[in-house]
């Protein structure tokens, strides 16, 4: 596989490495003189400096041919739009993967098409939420194309769905419960499993569904 990485931070220089040593072909790109010098001497000439925005530099890193997969992950969000956005739209690159620095920014990355991002401060709240959840839904992942999130969600005992079936629940529309863990097993859900205290349940759910479904399986929200 032929990749792009734009970006040879800590996240473009360690995915570099990390791919060169599953045997794939790769080009990095660099804008700065300082950090250009010292990935050439562990890369060699893998790496070739520039700014990835431009099209040139772009062209003179193979985007024409193009690679099955460009990574944009500087450490600036335009940037890695832009960039993401030349790759797919300009070149046909299949498949690229945007950094986002800020998430308050990930709005316009999807806007834009470039659904598939990565956000390190969003992935760190997400552990948080894991842990300390503050409404009861804790969002595994986000689907963005479909509108859709994978949400966990902890039955406590004095959860309204407790002794219902789920063929019995009020599921708001566009939400599915998909699995249940308990007693150390995960169990697909069926119309007649009965939820119980303590079970961890996976659903997927829209955006604009998630408050009805914690209310259905947790009550209403405490002040």
């Amino acid at each position: 596989m032929y990749v792009v990485v734009a970006g040879g931070g800590k996240v473009g220089a360690n995915s570099t490495r990390t791919l060169l040593e599953m045997g794939h072909e790769v080009t990095m790109i660099e804008q700065r003189s300082d950090r250009f010098a010292i990935l050439e001497e562990e890369f060699g000439p893998v790496v070739m400096r520039g700014d990835a925005t431009e099209i040139s530099v772009l062209e003179r890193a193979g985007i024409a041919r193009p690679p099955e997969l460009l990574l944009a992950v500087t450490g600036d969000d335009e940037d890695n739009l832009v960039i993401s956005q030349i790759g797919k739209e300009g070149y046909g690159v299949p498949k690229a993967i945007a950094r986002v620095n800020d998430p308050r920014n990930q709005t316009h990355f999807a806007l834009l098409g470039i659904t598939q991002t990565v956000c390190a401060t969003t992935n760190i709240l997400g552990l948080v939420e894991h842990e300390v959840p503050e409404h009861g839904l804790v969002r595994l992942l986000e689907l963005q194309r479909e509108g859709l999130d994978i949400v966990e969600v902890q039955i406590e005992g004095g959860s309204p769905a407790v002794g219902t079936r789920v063929a019995g629940l009020r599921l708001p529309e566009g939400s599915r419960l998909i699995s249940v863990f308990r007693h150390g097993r995960t169990e697909l859900v069926e119309p007649g499993t009965v939820m119980r205290p303590g079970d961890q349940v996976l659903a997927v759910v829209t955006d604009d569904a998630a408050p009805a479904l914690r209310k259905t399986l947790l009550g209403a929200a405490k002040g």
